[in-house]
């Protein structure tokens, strides 16, 4: 039988030239009307997921040979969006807002290149086909205007309201929060129509702005009946028939203990330590056997595969199995009977794994002990009932203690990254209201669970990778060069340096890093910075290692009640110990659903941590809400051309805006992260200490503002502003490390001449408040920029310990992320602006930066377009538009105060092409959509069912929408992380492996 692969690779062949379904049909030799029926539904389902595309004269080929890419869309909140290819290798596409073709953000789609730059790095297209959409629902709220309403969409990425006519109401009101269904996609100037499917509740009313959340991310809440159904079926207690048929090795005679948070229910891990004869130490790692109760294909199975993993939100937790299994028969509560799957690791005087086993087993928890308690015992901080009832489990606990030491320690040796960031929980009333922000703690007992997970993690993942058995890898690839290149120079603006050169770094030049700024005011914030430097970890078919964590091997094991992978891998192991080796039809069957499991995880994954970071941003924004006029310490945790952000001691995070600022005109100097007074040569830079006032906080945005105190008034006309426009270095900046003033600098415009005030073409304009329109820099990149480090390998402890939870937790910091960090820049604003004439540069939170050009704003893309700046700016042609919103034509720029009248660039002309080669108005140049064939007719004969694959966009339902090779078509044709588990978790966001770099990885 012909496979999905055998097609696909054939097609992928220089040689191969595109074929008919019959020249396919002969090609591989199919005869029987049954297997041709197969091979016809098998290339309409390839060409239903975009692998392959049905061209002109009914001729299939795959979509790289016809100038088509297949990637998901990445939309901005401005209208534009960027194509993020499948093929990791290719250029992300810039797609201009009018050749969306009705798709919306995150959609899969087909786009045509339409121009690309001399060296081919930048690239602009155009959407042709939506192949998967993954915007159905929108959430948001209602605003009627009687006879219509529109619907403000929550998601800012959606960037024009949703039309709902009246019909369609179905009872919402104005204010409401609503999900709306879209009826019909926005296409050319017209908005998406859609209709109100359910009304949550006034968006004031409690519980409503977390229910949003989750209809935003379409979590699924409720389970089905087909699925309570079989949880319902799992017993409640084990017999010793089941125990004694499974041959199953009995170890509930062992002192075995749980250690996880007061507040957790479904306890999936449990440990003990012993002494051998021979010194040596026997380290016990027990987990939960879901793999008995959730069987492959079953409801319960399928469910946990859709849902990836369970979510944890700040008042409620989303699971992936009911909690009949979660905190019921698969919880290892204590004394009762429990299935497990064990990893017994036994480690010499150097802790090196000499002997280690992989079992089913049964066992019976001594105890079920909580951090606090463990902490309280080990530190002798314990009543003195603590002390009585635990006494007999002290010996054990001060043996984990040593070996959780001793493992630590080697594994710090072998170059492993400890990101120790400080962790917060938000406490909430009934009525879901934040009450209180507090820290966790990482204590010794949270360490040791660490220590001990890491190890059977390893373990598991080089046994089984010797085994060469199909199997889910934790992964962590090597940092982009560049970025790293950039991070490394930050770093010497505070007196370090980092032993090595891009990729030649290794990870133990970075820890060595964070032990030397330990305890610095710049800890959290160089940390943070080094983190968004990494990739992001994920999951993937293939043991690429572990950056990190320094690990060859690693994977995910001890977490399989909230995350999938695991669930997938136990499933493997109990397979190879009942049979002992896998059959070649198994094997086969196994490798080919892995690195779709992966994937799937992966994205799952993000999804939720996204969720996650939204409900906490959301949460600090009302728990502030009625701080506004208070005073707060904090440290600047970022520092952008339109501001500072600043961190406060309970990690709610808040920014000043460079026009709040009124004592002096401030220079942005990127290069050194600071803001920098003309006239007082005051400098704010990264980790310096301040106090601040909360001045205001939108709830609409979740963000919050803050304003110096004794912020004195700007004295106008007191002082020149140009920075350094007099040919004079700064004043008072001898004691900035590692900044250097150059005459001009500050001032200079985008001719290289200095001293002027932007009245000149391409020159700063700076009078006003806030600031001058600063143009970013060569390349930019911002707080999810180039993804994080794996968040947590694998603990999986509590509710916010799930080993993928948050990839970079740490870099949750929301606006505070912007701009952290850059690009390769040429020093000097006038040089700064001579390159961004040439390019194009964006500078707002959150950046993405390819090529030359930057983008910022919630994390977009932008690639060498010009771009459009941090405060709504807008940039047309090669034009720079700094952050205090100025507007940028042709090649010059105009600053905030709007002096300068530079030549208009052709309005909606493009970045980076004078003519597009195609017009407005959706005639676009595109493939062509064909008629069909013959083909209807010959498979109606055989029996083959529907042959269609979709109905093309302005051309009713005539033909399927195929591609033509080359031809026209009309416009229109998507654990925590505390310490070690900063590396451990997995970010959910797309995974960036530097916005510079030619090969891009997620």
């Amino acid at each position: 039988m012909t496979t999905d692969k055998q097609i696909i690779s054939l097609m992928q062949e220089e040689a191969y030239k595109p074929m008919s379904y019959k020249e396919l049909e002969k090609h591989f030799g199919i005869e029987s009307a049954n297997e041709f029926k197969d091979f016809i539904k098998l290339l309409n389902q390839l060409e239903e997921s975009g692998h392959i595309v049905r061209g002109g004269s009914d001729r299939y080929g795959v979509p790289e040979r016809m100038n088509l890419v297949r990637g998901k869309l990445q939309a901005h909140a401005k209208g534009f969006a960027f194509l993020i290819p499948d093929d990791r290798e290719h250029p992300d596409v810039y797609i201009n807002a009018h050749d969306l073709n009705t798709a919306m953000n995150s959609d899969i789609v087909f786009v045509k290149v339409t121009s690309r730059s001399q060296g081919g790095g930048r690239m602009e297209g155009e959407v042709v086909r939506v192949i998967t959409r993954a915007n159905t629902q929108i959430v948001g709220v209602f605003q009627s205007q009687d006879t219509y309403a529109f619907v403000i969409a929550d998601d800012k990425r959606v960037s024009r309201d949703i039309f709902i006519p009246q019909h369609s109401f179905n009872g919402a009101v104005t204010g409401q929060k609503v999900v709306v269904k879209i009826v019909n996609y926005p296409e050319g100037r017209s908005a998406a129509e859609g209709e109100v499917i359910e009304i949550l509740g006034h968006k004031d009313d409690p519980g409503v702005d977390i229910l949003a959340i989750v209809r935003k991310f379409q979590l699924p809440e409720a389970f089905n009946e087909e699925v309570l159904a079989e949880a319902e079926a799992a017993p409640d207690s084990i017999t010793e028939e089941e125990i004694i048929g499974q041959g199953r090795r009995d170890l509930r005679s062992k002192r075995i203990v749980t250690i996880d948070g007061e507040d957790a229910k479904d306890l999936d891990d449990a440990v003990n330590v012993e002494i051998l004869e021979n010194g040596h130490y026997k380290l016990g790692v027990h987990i939960a056997d879901v793999s008995y109760y959730v069987r492959e294909g079953s409801a319960l199975d399928i469910e946990a595969y859709n849902r990836g993993c369970s979510v944890y939100l700040t008042d409620r937790v989303i699971p992936m199995l009911p909690h009949r299994l979660s905190n019921g028969i698969c919880s290892l509560n204590p004394k009762v009977d429990r299935l497990t799957m064990s990893c017994e690791m036994e480690f010499d005087e150097n802790l090196k794994v000499v002997n280690h086993e992989i079992f089913t087993s049964v066992i019976k928890t001594s105890e079920r002990m909580t951090y606090t308690n463990v902490r309280k015992l080990l530190t002798g901080e314990a009543e003195p009932e603590l002390v009585e009832r635990y006494a007999y489990l002290m010996e054990d606990f001060k043996r984990m203690e040593e070996l959780a030491a001793r493992l630590r320690s080697r594994r710090m040796k072998r170059g492993a990254i400890d990101f120790d960031f400080e962790e917060s929980k938000i406490l909430v009333d009934a009525d879901g209201k934040p009450t209180d922000i507090v820290k966790r703690e990482r204590s010794v007992a949270e360490m040791m669970i660490e220590e001990f997970m890491l190890a059977a993690n390893e373990t598991v993942a080089e046994h089984f990778q010797w085994m060469k058995v199909p199997f889910l890898y934790r992964v962590h690839e090597d940092p982009d060069s560049e970025k790293l290149m950039n991070f490394m120079e930050f770093v010497t603006n505070f007196g370090y340096t980092i032993k090595g050169k891009g990729n030649a770094i290794h990870p133990r030049a970075l820890q060595t890093l964070l032990e030397e700024i330990k305890g610095t005011p710049e800890e959290t914030v160089l940390s943070k910075i080094m983190l968004r430097s990494m990739k992001q970890a994920r999951y993937d078919a293939q043991s690429l290692g572990h950056f990190g964590l320094a690990a060859e091997f690693y994977s995910h094991f001890t977490s399989p009640i909230r995350r999938y992978p695991d669930l997938i891998i136990h499933r493997v192991i109990r397979e190879v110990l009942e049979s002992g080796n896998l059959s070649d039809t198994r094997h086969e069957y196994l490798s080919s659903r892995m690195s779709d499991i992966a994937q799937q995880s992966s994205e799952r994954e993000r999804v939720a941590v996204d969720a996650e970071r939204q409900t906490e941003a959301l949460k600090k924004a009302q728990y502030m809400l009625d701080k506004v006029g208070e005073e707060f310490e904090g440290i600047i945790s970022s520092v952008t051309g339109f501001g500072m952000f600043v961190e406060l001691d309970n990690t709610v995070e808040g920014l000043i805006r460079l026009s709040d600022l009124t004592d002096d005109y401030y220079n942005f100097h990127e290069r050194q992260f600071a803001l920098v007074g003309e006239r007082t040569s005051k400098i704010y830079r990264i980790g310096d200490e301040i106090k601040i006032r909360v001045a205001r906080v939108n709830m609409e945005e979740h963000t919050i503002d803050f304003e110096l105190l004794d912020m004195k008034p700007r004295k106008e006309g007191g002082f020149k502003r140009g920075g350094g426009g007099s040919g004079k270095p700064f004043k008072g900046a001898a004691g900035f490390k590692g900044f250097r003033g150059k005459p001009g600098a500050a001032a200079s415009n985008g001719q290289g001449k200095s001293g002027k005030t932007g009245k000149d073409k391409g020159g700063f304009a700076v009078k006003g408040k806030g600031g001058y329109a600063n143009a970013q820099g060569k390349k930019r990149d911002g707080a999810a920029a180039g993804g994080v480090v794996d968040a947590n390998a694998g603990q999986g402890r509590g509710k916010r310990r799930r080993g993928d939870a948050v990839d970079g937790l740490a870099v949750n910091t929301g606006p505070a992320a912007a701009s952290q960090e850059q690009g390769r820049r040429k020093g000097g604003a006038a040089r700064r602006l001579e390159e961004a004439a040439k390019a194009g540069v964006e500078g707002a939170a959150g950046a993405r930066a390819k090529g030359a050009g930057v983008e910022g704003a919630a994390g977009a893309r932008a690639k060498g377009a010009g771009v459009e700046g941090a405060a709504g700016a807008r940039a047309n042609g090669a034009g720079v538009e700094g952050a205090a919103g100025a507007r940028a034509k042709g090649a010059g720029a105009e600053g905030a105060a709007g002096q300068s009248k530079p030549r208009r660039a052709k309005a909606g002309g493009t970045p980076w092409s004078d003519s597009r080669g195609k017009g407005r108005g959706g005639k676009a140049r595109g493939p062509k959509l064909s008629e069909g064939g013959s083909l209807s007719q010959r498979l109606e004969s055989v029996g083959a069912g529907r042959t269609d694959s979709g109905v093309p966009r302005g051309e009713s339902k005539r033909g399927r929408g195929a591609v033509s090779l080359g031809g026209e078509a009309p416009a229109g044709g998507s654990d925590w992380a505390s310490g070690v588990n900063a590396l451990a978790k997995g970010g959910r966001r797309r995974s960036d492996d530097g916005d510079d770099s030619k090969k891009r990885r997620r």
